[in-house]
């Protein structure tokens, strides 16, 4: 299992902070991980789940790589599952 996962470092609602977490092997294997932690597929941005901090240990458990947000996001790109973010309208012009 290649699922990865960094600090909890992100402000996000009700006051938690959040941590990304990827895969670098499938966008299945992420989605079957995400189910099995418990987290909302709504938490999907494009090519990783936005995680709440309170399971970050329980992704740990059930075999998350512990990584800084610079390798997390080196390794994603790496495995060609990288889905950086459409340039807005405005940005183009």
């Amino acid at each position: 299992m290649s699922v990865l996962i960094d600090t909890p470092l992100w402000p996000g609602p009700r006051g938690w902070l959040f941590a990304h977490l990827v895969s670098d092997r499938s966008h299945e294997e992420l989605h079957t991980f995400a189910s099995a932690l418990g987290v909302d597929p709504r938490a999907f941005d494009r090519d990783h789940y936005d995680v709440p901090e309170h399971l970050h240990a329980r992704a740990l458990e059930l075999g998350a790589e512990h990584v800084g947000s610079r390798e997390l996001v080196t390794r994603l790109r790496a495995s060609g599952l990288r889905r950086p973010k459409a340039p807005r309208a405005r940005d183009r012009a």
